[in-house]
């Protein structure tokens, strides 16, 4: 019997199974090697904040799980975008990632859509609720009066955040359109600079993140609290209610934070990764630590994490 020879593979199709073959080799030395070397955090903000605890602690107890150093490197700038364009033109390899909050990925700035589209979803970290304080330039005791006070003057309160996109202007942006008032947007770059003139009294009102110092300042009287973005009442400002008892839902807010790396990096470490972080988060010392910043630690994979971050983008 004749033997039927093999039709023979032309050249096109030949390099495309060649590349599927060599992508599925590298995919897999990268799985086996990772990691091979210390993984570098990529930071979004300054040292010194509640953003700066949490990824040191993050990176101490991923530095014990995988036996590798994880190096935590502030590039504070553009409320975020500044470390995500950097982690864009990253290797992706997994070793170098980027913790922010999910508001960076909406910052108007130069090449948004670019760096965006250079980055994937690793894993939630955290939520953090949102805080609404008078400074003393504010005469109003309680939300309800600084509103009051907004509609008597036009213009003349004026409320400070980080900059549009993050979650301090949402709050700000909603409650303005909800109740049609006129109160002035004062713009910070960064929260150094910004809680230094609160406590000056160079504007009304400030809308931040629950954090040490703007607690410390309520506890010496020099911040009035005035609501809280939370599901719940917080259990450091029990008798401040949230947004939505207040009647703004929609701007009862929190900032999510997480872990993201460059485009293209394997699914495979991606998914390892995740589950490092995840392991990281149940472990009771960091959770502890998380809690006591009053931050709410979030768990999941990389696809629900990127799902979070579709709906609160879209909320």
């Amino acid at each position: 019997m004749e033997r039927r020879r093999s039709a023979p593979v032309d050249e096109p199709r030949r390099r495309l199974l060649l590349g599927a073959l060599a992508l599925g080799l590298a995919t897999d030395e990268a799985r086996a090697a990772w990691p091979a070397r210390p993984l570098r955090i990529v930071l979004a903000y300054p040292p010194g904040g509640v953003s700066d605890g949490v990824a040191r602690a993050l990176a101490e107890r991923l530095a014990r799980q995988l036996g590798v150093q994880v190096v935590v490197d502030h590039r504070a700038g553009a409320g975020g975008a500044l470390a995500l364009e950097m982690l864009a033109r990253s290797a992706p390899d997994g070793h170098t990632l980027c913790f922010t909050a999910i508001t960076a990925l909406s910052i108007p700035v130069a090449g948004s859509s670019a760096i965006r589209a250079g980055i994937v979803p690793v894993a939630g970290v955290m939520r953090t609720p949102s805080l609404v304080v008078g400074t003393p330039a504010l005469q109003a005791r309680h939300f309800a009066g600084m509103l009051d006070a907004a509609r008597a003057r036009p213009g003349h309160v004026r409320w400070a955040t980080t900059g549009e996109g993050t979650t301090g202007f949402r709050v700000l942006d909603r409650i303005r359109r909800e109740s049609r008032l006129d109160i002035v947007h004062v713009p910070y770059k960064g929260g150094g600079q910004q809680l230094n003139d609160a406590l000056a009294g160079h504007f009304e009102v400030l809308s931040t993140n629950v954090a040490a110092q703007q607690l410390e300042a309520i506890r010496a009287g020099r911040f009035r609290p005035l609501a809280v973005g939370s599901p719940s009442r917080l259990p450091v400002l029990p008798r401040v209610p949230t947004l939505q008892e207040l009647g703004h839902p929609r701007a009862n807010l929190s900032s999510l934070f997480g872990l993201f790396a460059p485009e293209g990096t394997p699914a495979e470490v991606v998914a390892r990764l995740n589950g490092q972080v995840d392991l990281a988060l149940k472990e009771p010392g960091l959770r502890r630590r998380l809690e006591e910043m009053n931050n709410v630690p979030v768990h999941g994979s990389a696809e629900h994490f990127a799902a979070q971050i579709a709906s609160d983008m879209a909320s």
